[in-house]
């Protein structure tokens, strides 16, 4: 049966769990902040601490949620429309970082921008407030919309002003803001196509995203980089909608199966995994075909509903990993570039998709590259100078 996202805050089991392991999670404020508009509806705050690291053995960067446990992508954040998340990050490197949100309410200070002087100095702890709300009627009349959707977070000082060294070294993650109500998913996966990695990873090694059939699966695609591109799920098909879902039997939204997504841009969906179409090995890549050819593609592997190996999938994914990608370089020694002769970053090994506890418990699935995630709260039981010219990021 779906789970819906309860009609009031709190804090979650999910969030319990993920941060019982981090330490991080404070007891609930029911209250928004105060630098909210008035015509927000109230929220509760949550306070979280989040990591900054290097990647042992690279030169890569991640975020996380406990100490030397970063990820690539980072954990996939969410809040309710009305909340207020309270991020404490602690910069654990030699390099001045930050993290900046898309989609969500922040003053100067929590900008994330040194263009705003808001960024963590070398081994610096720096709290950045995000605020969220529900859709309002502005003065003139009209209805401004809220802040729920399928968003994201990144470095924007590391290397420069602008974080690209941040980004290509790995620092960005998924925020979703939810409307109460929404359905929850069983398992969460974060795709990041920059520029010709997914997850910072090249095919064969990109990620192999698992469900059982039957399972409700949330997609969260994120662009980063300098090149655009199209995320492509064979065999299901959402609506372009802002959950990915049609809003009853007289909706008439464009129903896809590919969807641009540029740097910067996000987007996420629901699907059920295999329905009408079965279990399987199915593919998700970049359509841009240049880019899948040179390893801009995955594996999303749905399991029978007990969730054994479906016949021919083992097969499928021995041939996807014998492939031939033509930016692959894992086990040839070259060095991977980009269409402009770029070096690429490293591979490292992905994060742990994590089974939603709110949509059945269970133990985590660690197969695939799905970040850990810190969930939003239901109802408790009875939130330097700038320099364009000339800027080396990297």
């Amino acid at each position: 049966m779906d789970k819906r996202a309860p009609a009031r805050s709190g804090l979650s089991r999910r969030s319990m769990l993920a941060g019982a392991a981090a330490g991080v999670i404070v007891p609930a404020v029911a209250a928004a902040a105060s630098s909210a508009p008035a015509s927000a509806a109230p929220g509760i705050t949550r306070q979280i601490t989040m990591y900054a690291e290097k990647i042992p053995g690279t030169d890569l960067y991640g975020y996380g949620l406990e100490p030397g446990k970063p990820t690539i992508p980072g954990p996939l954040l969410e809040m309710y429309e009305g909340d207020t998340l309270e991020i404490e990050l602690v910069n654990n490197t030699d390099q001045r970082l930050s993290i900046h949100p898309h989609g969500v309410n922040y003053d100067t200070a929590s900008d994330g921008a040194p263009f705003n002087n808001s960024f963590n100095n070398p081994g610096e702890t720096r709290t950045y407030i995000w605020r969220s709300r529900t859709q309002y009627q502005a003065s003139n009349g009209f209805w401004m919309p809220g802040s729920a959707g399928y968003w994201h977070y990144h470095d924007h000082a590391l290397g420069g002003d602008h974080g690209t060294a941040g980004l290509l070294g790995g620092l960005y993650g998924g925020l979703i803001v939810r409307k109460r109500g929404d359905l929850l998913p069983s398992k969460q996966y974060t795709v990041v196509f920059l520029d010709m990695m997914v997850n910072h990873k090249i095919a064969p090694e990109t990620p192999i995203f698992e469900a059982n059939l039957g399972e409700r699966v949330e997609w969260i695609c994120i662009g980063h980089g300098n090149l655009p591109h199209t995320f492509h799920l064979h065999a299901h098909r959402w609506a372009d909608t802002r959950t990915g879902m049609l809003n009853g039997d007289n909706d008439r939204s464009h129903v896809i199966d590919n969807k641009n997504l540029d740097p910067g841009a996000s987007f996420g969906f629901q699907v059920i995994a295999g329905e009408g179409v079965g279990p399987g090995a199915w593919m998700y890549h970049c359509h841009v075909q240049l880019h899948s050819d040179q390893g801009m593609a995955g594996v999303f592997l749905v399991r029978n509903a007990d969730g054994s190996m479906p016949p021919g999938a083992q097969e499928a994914i021995d041939r996807f990993k014998g492939h031939g990608h033509g930016g692959h370089s894992a086990h040839s020694g070259a060095v991977a570039a980009d269409p402009n002769g770029r070096p690429l970053p490293p591979s490292i090994p992905p994060g742990g998709a994590q089974k939603h506890p709110n949509a059945g418990g269970g133990p985590l699935d660690t197969t695939g590259g799905a970040a850990a995630k810190q969930a939003p709260p239901p109802p408790p039981a009875p939130p330097a100078p700038h320099d364009h010219g000339g800027h080396a990021g990297h």
